[in-house]
């Protein structure tokens, strides 16, 4: 690489026949940068951090008794379910807007005409999601063990479940909402059409209802989706076993829960592979 320009700091390009950085060097910059960039904003920053904290907060206080015939409190359900919502915040909301804003800005035109490889830029996303995941899921477990007492894995097996639930959880939902950021006809659409069944899947997948209290027929849809089995397995976490009565199965299917998300991871990248854009419609 040599210098050019004057001042400081210097620009650096790529001498004639010298390697360029890889793929993954470069997705880790462009991590970082995409990391910068969120935390610069602060409005964005507050929200993400803030919206699992506020709706735990307004549920454990709803609903703060003991949990009939379980052993548990609200508090210590809703704090799984607060932690999948913020997973597929973070991941499948996000991305879906942010990425087809940057479509429609022709911030992705610009970046496919680089010598940069595309992996590099979806890297970059990754990379983006799973800190700021990992940072919302602390917040939300401090917060909720702090206030309301909320028992955390007393042993080593229960914390491998949660990062595994973690991992595939944050991969599936971020792949498809790569997937769903070409569904938008313009960024001015992407909330709309991204936040509309990231809603429903909530309420079907027993986010802020009661799972036992959810009509079956609901939740035979919610079991196509990766969030329904995310805040499942969660809840097998968090929740005394005896609170497995409240299942559809009695159980906590750990198996299915496995096979439904990684089966999402794969499916995830290939509708990614099949359907994402670096040109808005009107482009072609």
């Amino acid at each position: 690489m040599t210098a050019v320009g004057s001042g400081t700091p210097s620009r650096t390009v790529p001498v004639a026949g010298e390697r360029l950085p890889g793929a993954w060097r470069l997705g880790l910059a462009r991590g970082a940068m995409e990391l910068k960039l969120f935390f610069r904003q602060r409005e964005q920053v507050v929200f993400t951090f803030a919206f699992p904290i506020v709706f735990l907060f307004l549920f454990a206080s709803i609903f703060g008794d003991d949990m009939e015939n379980t052993g548990s409190t609200a508090s210590q359900y809703y704090v799984a379910s607060m932690i999948a919502a913020g997973i597929m915040s973070t991941s499948f909301q996000s991305l879906g807007v942010s990425i087809a804003i940057e479509r429609d800005e022709h911030v992705l035109r610009r970046l496919r005409g680089t010598p940069m490889p595309p992996a590099a830029y979806f890297l970059g996303k990754i990379w983006l999601v799973l800190v700021t995941g990992v940072l919302e899921t602390a917040a939300l477990l401090v917060f909720g063990t702090t206030l309301y007492d909320v028992d955390l894995p007393s042993d080593i097996t229960g914390w491998l479940t949660f990062g595994w639930l973690f991992l595939l959880g944050i991969t599936s939902c971020a792949l498809l909402g790569i997937a769903i950021s070409s569904v938008p006809k313009s960024g001015r659409s992407a909330t709309s059409v991204v936040v509309l069944p990231f809603l429903v899947l909530q309420f079907i997948s027993g986010v802020y209802i009661l799972i036992d209290t959810v009509p079956n027929w609901m939740l035979t849809i919610g079991s196509f989706f990766p969030l329904k089995w995310l805040c499942q397995g969660l809840r097998g976490v968090f929740l005394p076993q005896a609170a497995a009565s409240l299942e559809p199965a009695g159980s906590w299917e750990y198996g299915r829960a496995a096979l439904v998300l990684g089966a999402w991871c794969v499916g995830g990248l290939v509708l990614c592979l099949l359907t994402f854009r670096w040109k808005n419609r009107k482009e072609g």
